[in-house]
């Protein structure tokens, strides 16, 4: 006789632990996904700025086009993370949609250890080219010549990025965190 409905099942502190991380790097890539959302805006309002002065006053500026270019390679670096968070990534679904789940989750797997490949080579090799920029005082070579250093720690933070939304969406295909934490 039943006194009432079960008790839920308590989830290991693991478990949880697990879920957190996944939430916490979901939630890294949203922002981040919001912020270079904003940077568009940015880049086309100083697109527009440069042509109105070089069109209307004949008074083009020595930092707008490097600085378009800047936010343009930030936001297309960075963007990789939420991209991954979002499944926006292109890949081929023809063969992989015609799998079981068990081997979706093995190939999954499989691909993983390269896709550790690929970011590893981000975070190692963009890492050491920024701190090398910035050892140098690199810069651009411009008339306006901004360092070149953010630029290329920025390939560095995508990679760290990428890897870690990698991590949290593997985590969710092998059934190991609650795929519904994703926002």
């Amino acid at each position: 006789m039943s006194s009432g409905p079960e008790p839920a099942r308590s989830r290991s502190t693991h478990a949880i632990i697990i879920d957190r991380f996944c939430a916490a790097v979901d939630r890294t890539n949203l922002l981040v996904g919001g912020v270079l959302g904003a940077s568009v805006i940015l880049v086309t309002a100083m697109v527009i700025y440069e042509i109105v002065l070089r069109s209307a006053f004949n008074l083009p500026t020595i930092w707008t086009n490097e600085s378009v270019i800047y936010l343009s390679a930030m936001t297309y670096l960075l963007g990789g993370g939420y991209t991954l968070l979002r499944q926006g990534h292109v890949r081929i679904d023809v063969l992989y949609g015609s799998l079981s789940a068990l081997t979706k989750t093995w190939l999954d797997v499989v691909t993983f250890v390269f896709f550790l490949m690929y970011a590893g080579t981000l975070i190692v090799v963009g890492g050491s080219m920024a701190w090398d920029s910035f050892l140098q005082s690199e810069t651009t070579g411009s008339p306006w010549n901004p360092p070149i250093w953010p630029v290329k720690a920025a390939i560095m933070v995508a990679g760290v990025l990428i890897l870690l939304q990698g991590i949290a969406n593997l985590l969710r295909e092998l059934g190991w965190a609650r795929s519904d934490e994703t926002p």
